[in-house]
């Protein structure tokens, strides 16, 4: 099933956007724009209306949820909203003790180590995620032909949070799976790909337009690794998921080597981070994907005339792609100067203008 096949229901609205056009390799009025991170702490809106809710909590209400999405939508004019919400939702949802820690980032109580922690990931239903499908409703209302993207985090990278119990800089639990316990650890990833697969399916059902795939931690792994130990999982999502109309994109952070076989997992988009150029990300990917990306976000941090010097960069490195997506290499920095994304977005339209 491919992208480029006619949608059905809340997805025909924005099936002409900009947005939409880039991920099929279609013409565009302009190079369409979205951040990832983009609804988030760069935003004084955004901390006003958080203040005080945990963020966990903050995914699960459905009118905050709404309102969060459309902020950077309002402010910077971007041509797609990203849903809020966190990668751990899923998990939270089917009864895991989890917290989001500020400053540090998703920490699980109990991590997944043993054959007999795996039955403890039940699988996940859409009642157990109805705000998500209640805020989609809401968001798709108010955004009309502007389209929303849905979300979620990889096998790998949930998989790494669940065996390390937080954040890791070298994932040393999680290789020690993959490498001493293989098929413990492939029957993990097997068991996170059906619950990703109902998370993103909920979303599409409830009338996103595109959805990402996140593997935040990927970057961590050799080629033969990500081969042998990731990708069938990461497959398994993108063909559970596949739906006429609505592309999915998959994103990495220093998977520099790994974008051919990322690409071969099934996404219609690569996301490409800053490190490698959209013209040789192109190739390594290989022929019939759009990519996604890839301005270094720390660029933001300098004077407009550098950042519009850099943008042009990525602008003439991607004039040769099949379709391209403008967004930064990775998240959008908790400190940036809103005012800054907004110029990027107003630079990259007027720059590209047909």
């Amino acid at each position: 099933m491919s992208a480029t096949d006619r949608p059905s229901g809340q997805q025909k609205k924005t099936y002409e956007s900009a947005f939409l056009k880039a991920c099929r390799s279609e013409p565009v009025p302009h190079t369409p724009v979205w951040f990832m991170r983009q609804a988030g702490r760069s935003l004084p809106e955004y901390l006003k209306v958080r203040e005080g809710i945990p963020m966990l909590e903050s995914c699960m209400r459905p009118e905050l949820v709404t309102e969060i999405t459309l902020q950077p939508v309002r402010r910077h004019k971007v041509d797609a909203a990203i849903y809020f919400s966190d990668i751990v939702v899923p998990l939270k949802a089917i009864g895991l003790d989890l917290d989001i820690k500020p400053g540090v980032g998703p920490v699980i109580a109990d991590p997944i180590r043993t054959r007999a922690d795996l039955a403890r990931l039940r699988a996940l239903t859409p009642d157990d995620v109805s705000y998500v499908t209640e805020a989609i409703g809401m968001l798709t209302d108010e955004l009309g032909p502007t389209p929303l993207i849905g979300f979620a985090g990889a096998p790998f990278t949930l998989a790494s949070y669940l065996v390390e119990g937080g954040p890791s800089r070298n994932h040393e639990r999680t290789k020690a799976m993959m490498y001493g316990e293989p098929e413990l650890w492939a029957d993990l990833l097997d068991r996170l790909a059906d619950i990703t697969s109902v998370f993103l399916k909920v979303q599409i059902e409830a009338g996103v337009s595109a959805v990402q795939l996140f593997d935040s931690w990927v970057g961590a792994l050799a080629p033969a690794d990500y081969r042998r130990s990731v990708l069938p999982a990461s497959a398994k999502v993108f063909d559970a998921v596949a739906t006429p109309g609505v592309p999915r994109i998959h994103f990495g952070v220093g998977t520099g080597e790994l974008l051919g076989l990322m690409g071969e997992a099934g996404a219609d988009v690569v996301g490409v981070d800053w490190r490698v150029p959209l013209d040789e990300a192109a190739r390594r990917v290989g022929p019939g994907k759009a990519l996604q990306g890839n301005l270094d976000p720390a660029v933001l941090f300098a004077p407009t005339e550098a950042v519009e010097a850099k943008t042009r960069e990525v602008l003439d490195a991607a004039a040769g792609l099949e379709g391209h997506v403008f967004n930064l290499g990775h998240g959008v920095l908790p400190n940036m100067d809103p005012d800054a994304l907004t110029r990027l977005v107003e630079y990259v339209h007027t720059r590209t203008a047909r």
